[in-house]
């Protein structure tokens, strides 16, 4: 895989997200991605980059979690011809489903699946926006496997690496990749 989608570089990506100091709280730099999703040509080089990323993978289907994973997840299932599952926020679902809850910094909360959606032989990628601590993406993770996937991988377009999110991640099997990276919180 090569550094470039279409004539952007990952550094070129990273000055495409915004910063938004003292949000949600003071100290805390939240990384905001809306200002990636509106450059059309950062847009398409970042699915770009998460499928040559997803390329060699095996993935049948890619699950994307609720809400800025459903973007990039479905477009990245786009990319590779395969079906999309979205990981939902708790009561979205109008099916029975399964759930997982995990802790925030601020609580806890709860993602949902619907299991029939999920075959006993699929290869499930995990895409969403940011990684930072990995709660979500763990719950994700054993939602999917709960449900009869496997998971073994999981893309995003941010890393916040002194979070720790990759090594939890990690520690469940979880091969992580994310496009760019940034320091702090």
């Amino acid at each position: 895989m090569t550094d470039h989608g279409p004539g952007l570089s990952r550094d070129e990506l990273k000055q495409l997200v915004r910063t938004v100091p003292d949000f949600p709280s003071s100290g805390i730099q939240f990384r905001d991605i809306t200002t990636l999703l509106a450059h059309g040509e950062g847009l398409s080089a970042s699915v770009d980059m998460l499928a040559g990323m997803a390329a060699d993978l095996g993935a049948t289907k890619v699950a994307g979690i609720e809400a800025r994973g459903f973007i990039f997840g479905t477009a990245l299932a786009l990319r590779l011809g395969v079906g999309f599952v979205p990981i939902r926020k708790a009561g979205k679902l109008p099916v029975e489903c399964i759930g997982e809850d995990y802790a925030l910094e601020y609580g806890e909360a709860r993602v949902e699946l619907d299991p029939s959606i999920i075959g006993s032989d699929d290869k499930v990628l995990v895409v969403d926006d940011l990684l930072a601590t990995g709660g979500t993406a763990l719950a994700a993770v054993r939602l999917l496997r709960r449900a009869g996937a496997e998971v073994s991988h999981a893309l995003f377009v941010i890393d916040l690496p002194e979070l720790g999110g990759a090594g939890a991640l990690a520690e469940e099997g979880i091969t992580t990749h994310a496009l760019i990276d940034f320091a702090g919180h």
